[in-house]
């Protein structure tokens, strides 16, 4: 793969999007910050940290923005920001978009409001990594909605992909991202994208996305809107084992983000 397969923007989602060609892409693959966090306002407007990390681990781990948002507020902006995606991707070109339980109707709700063709749920099975609950079932999996820019005729270059995933949440060691998710699962999940691709990821945290792309044989075009957070997704894809990438200012995106 070279330079040019691998972009990773920082800047707002919605305003790098509207700079996009439509029909540019071959498929949307991300994990927006769902606010799932608490049940009631006061408690979606703690920090990240607060609402998702064990207290005695608390001072080693960054916040991220944009997960303080109540349900319909978070549905309204969904649907926003996939009614973009939309528009820049191809026709039956997929999108995958990961939520937690407590999100799954509402984020089901948004893909449709933003005129994809929802057209299921690929549990991920995060396995006995999760919290345990005393006298509960264990909240141990996530969830990918999947859809389609409209009609999807079958693909023989991407064959028959399995109904569900199963890998440990720290199968990786220390997360890049108090959000992010393994590479292992995001290499799985970029496989319905056929070899050579353009995959788009509008929240992409550490860049697990790109890291799948990248080993999986799919190009790759990313935004990360926290300057710090992106500053170390540049480094981590910027490893000897994947190669340089193009780093690329917000401000250099213009009327085409896609070219070389």
């Amino acid at each position: 793969m070279g330079e040019e397969d691998c972009r990773l923007l920082c800047g707002d989602s919605l305003a790098l999007l509207r700079e996009l060609p439509s029909g540019s892409v071959d498929g949307v693959m991300t994990d927006p910050p769902y606010s799932s966090g608490g049940q009631f306002r006061g408690d979606r407007m703690a920090s990240t940290v607060t609402k998702y990390v064990n207290s005695d681990q608390q001072q080693q781990r960054q916040d991220f923005s944009g997960d303080n948002r109540d349900q319909r507020s978070y549905a309204y902006w969904c649907a926003l920001w996939m009614s973009e995606c939309l528009r820049v991707a191809k026709p039956g070109a997929p999108l995958c978009v990961f939520t937690d339980w407590r999100q799954l109707p509402t984020t089901t709700d948004a893909v449709q409001a933003g005129g994809w063709v929802w057209r299921g749920i690929v549990p991920w099975n995060k396995t006995q990594g999760t919290r345990p609950q005393m006298g509960r079932f264990r909240a141990q999996c996530e969830y990918v909605i999947f859809a389609s820019a409209g009609p999807m005729p079958p693909r023989e270059d991407v064959g028959v992909l399995p109904g569900f995933f199963e890998c440990s949440v720290n199968s990786e060691g220390e997360r890049e991202h108090l959000a992010g998710k393994p590479v292992a699962v995001m290499e799985q999940i970029v496989r319905i994208v056929p070899k050579g691709g353009l995959v788009l990821d509008p929240f992409a945290g550490s860049a697990s996305t790109a890291l799948a792309c990248l080993r999986a044989g799919r190009r790759f075009l990313g935004f990360e809107i926290d300057s710090e957070i992106h500053a170390r997704a540049l480094a981590r894809i910027a490893g000897p084992l994947f190669g340089p990438v193009v780093r690329i200012a917000p401000e250099a995106a213009q009327s085409s983000l896609l070219e070389s």
